[in-house]
């Protein structure tokens, strides 16, 4: 067990306090330390203990920012002391952003020290593993060979479409934010006045506190900023619907977000068009049933992009979204490939039969493969959302659990942390063996 204070000098809590001082409030999230980008994590953490996606409106926001620029940077004083002190040949610790996780790894990776995150999966007593970095970013970077040449057998596709029905109700999920009450599309599409004979197009949010790292490849620079825009191209377009569903877990999220993003809309926007309908967050409309009634879907950040490829819905991208880079979806990297991709709604058609079954190869990776299980780790009522339950130290051996191997092969050998690898060398591997 290492503190801080075993770490760290009188000098360097001085330093730290100085420099969080000096920094000027509006370049701490883009400030740098000895190569470290300290604050983009010092801010990203400042945004969740607020639950807000920016800090303008705060009153304590510039207090509370430098201190957590204080922390991250001691964080890294004592890191990289303890790195260097003790030879440590690999790190593994949950997230991989905010502080202190992501200044872990900043200084893990530049001391040459092997980094490994962790994280909660969507589906019970299974977590997503990652080499070097938070898995917000490896999701989207990862090798297509791991995947695309994935072999799906009727089972498995059956498997997969039975797991995806179920997420409606969260039956196998020990992360859910939303119970539907309602899942007809009909009877939806006349709560929300929502014209049958007119495209519709949906778009979904995600939540604006969350995550929010600098991804070079979003086509906007928040996701404010995209729906602001995205309405504003709807209002020219009457001949479309564009139906927006913001995301439940603004109000069933923890924590719960501070700045719902309807109301920071309607600042920028206070009259939307006829064309826009919204489904706020608290509806128990299911977001399933909506994006039935929808030619396309427009994503920022969602996960959901992974699930409505598999139905065979196509879907743009404008933010971070894991379903990126995987040649399934429109992918916008500038405001103006954004807005080509838009020019071409309504789609003639969903996704052809090869895109289809490449979605769905994607997808089992992304739920079976990727969310490895560790059945001694139980669900429980309140936080955490889980409990060891282990009867014997047997069940912890090799050989035991094929999800414990796959994770200590991962941390040890720099394995893949995946239950089935498609990729050429994992098969002339496993020929070999």
């Amino acid at each position: 067990m290492h503190r801080y204070s075993d770490w760290l000098t009188a000098d360097d809590r001085a330093e730290a306090r100085r420099l969080a001082l000096e920094v000027l409030f509006d370049q701490v999230e883009h400030f740098t330390a000895e190569g470290l980008d300290v604050g983009q994590h010092a801010y990203a953490g400042a945004l969740r203990f607020f639950a807000t996606g920016s800090l303008g409106d705060e009153p304590h926001a510039e207090a509370v920012l430098r201190r957590y620029l204080e922390s991250a940077l001691l964080t890294a004083y004592a890191t990289r002391r303890l790195l260097r002190s003790i030879r440590f040949s690999s790190t593994v610790f949950t997230h991989g952003i905010y502080v202190p996780w992501g200044i872990v790894g900043e200084v893990a990776r530049q001391e040459g020290v092997h980094v490994s995150t962790w994280n909660v999966a969507y589906r019970k007593r299974r977590f997503i593993f990652s080499h070097d970095d938070t898995y917000h970013h490896t999701l989207m970077t990862e090798p297509r060979e791991h995947w695309q040449d994935l072999a799906l057998s009727a089972n498995q596709e059956r498997e997969l479409m039975q797991y995806l029905r179920s997420r409606r109700e969260g039956l196998f999920d020990w992360i859910v934010f939303h119970q539907a009450t309602l899942q007809d599309a009909a009877v939806i599409a006349r709560h929300t006045g929502i014209d049958t004979s007119k495209p519709v197009i949906g778009l979904l949010t995600n939540v604006s506190w969350d995550a929010q790292l600098h991804y070079p490849a979003n086509a906007f620079p928040n996701m404010l900023e995209w729906l602001v825009q995205t309405c504003e191209y709807f209002a020219r377009r009457p001949e479309l619907q564009l139906l927006i569903r913001v995301h439940p877990a603004e109000i069933s999220g923890f924590p719960p977000s501070r700045q719902p993003i309807l109301q920071e809309l309607r600042k920028r926007l206070p009259n939307l068009a006829p064309n826009i309908i919204i489904v706020p967050p608290e509806s128990g409309m299911s977001t399933y049933a909506l994006m039935t009634l929808c030619n396309a879907a427009i994503i920022y950040g969602t996960k959901m992009g992974v699930e409505l490829t598999s139905v065979g819905l196509p879907v743009i991208v404008a933010g971070e979204a894991w379903i990126r880079n995987k040649g399934l979806t429109h992918d916008a990297s500038t405001p103006a490939e954004y807005f080509e991709i838009l020019d071409k709604l309504p789609f003639a058609a969903r996704l052809g039969e090869a895109q289809l079954a490449r979605a769905r190869r994607y997808a089992y990776h992304f739920f079976f493969n990727r969310m490895i299980p560790l059945p001694f780790i139980q669900p429980k009522a309140g936080y955490p959302i889980y409990q060891l339950k282990l009867e014997t130290l047997q069940a912890l051996l090799p050989g035991a659990s094929p999800g414990l191997d796959i994770i200590c092969d991962g941390i040890l050998r720099r394995r893949p942390f995946m239950l089935q690898d498609a990729s050429p060398a994992a098969r002339q591997l496993a020929g070999a063996s």
